[in-house]
């Protein structure tokens, strides 16, 4: 199975080092971000990874071109500095002809990975998403037992839910994205939801975005403690 990852954005939450990278490669214990979520599914045998690049893909490109991994099937592909999330997606559907992982460059988490694949094929979904308890600063979804049925404002505590990424995709995806200014998190994933065709794996453990220095400073710390 292949994983799809998103490393086009510009990072503009944590301009004091995505002026100089683009964010992916903003590095935690000395190693990119990027190669720590690849980690994450090589841990469950996923090896084979498309990359998607935009702003500052060139310095994507040159890492992997010095990086030697004899396990990881690598390809880098340019989906445009200003494509939105769904049109890079749009983008890389001739590199797809199965289901798909995909997350986003930016968030690390202990997910399941392997437990997340088997309950997407387990409902039949055309799209499952990981569902996770938001930090107080983002907004939330509304789940019928394992169904995405709306998507709220921010909201805090317990009870609620957000999107952390990790997503399995059918090819069928791809019918819902229109062109490079389609965003992923709205109509497509909206219009999947009314349709009952988006679940939701929740994920208890550990999740955590690096959308600021401050997120950055955290997770290394983490790494530090060796937790």
């Amino acid at each position: 199975m292949k994983a799809v990852i998103l490393a086009g954005g510009y990072g503009t939450r944590i301009s004091e080092e995505s002026h100089l990278k683009p964010k992916p490669m903003i590095e935690i214990g000395g190693k990119p971000i990027l190669w720590h979520i690849m980690k994450i599914y090589s841990a469950h045998g996923v090896n084979d990874f498309v990359i998607c690049l935009g702003y500052k893909g060139q310095l994507i490109k040159e890492y992997f071109t010095k990086f030697d991994s004899a396990l990881w099937n690598i390809q880098l592909i340019d989906t445009g500095e200003h494509t939105m999330t769904g049109g890079r997606i749009k983008r890389i559907q001739k590199h797809i002809d199965d289901t798909f992982c995909l997350t986003y460059g930016d968030g690390l988490s202990d997910v399941d990975i392997s437990g997340l694949i088997s309950f997407h094929k387990e409902k039949k979904s055309t799209a499952t998403l990981t569902a996770i308890h938001p930090p107080e600063r983002f907004g939330v979804l509304s789940l019928s037992g394992d169904y995405v049925t709306e998507f709220h404002e921010k909201h805090s505590g317990g009870s609620s839910w957000i999107n952390g990424g990790f997503f399995v995709f059918e090819p069928e995806i791809f019918d819902y994205l229109r062109d490079d200014s389609t965003i992923l998190e709205r109509t497509p994933l909206e219009t999947l939801a009314k349709e009952q065709k988006l679940t939701a794996f929740k994920h208890d453990g550990f999740w955590h975005p690096m959308d600021t220095l401050r997120d950055k400073k955290h997770l290394e710390k983490l790494w530090n403690s060796e937790k």
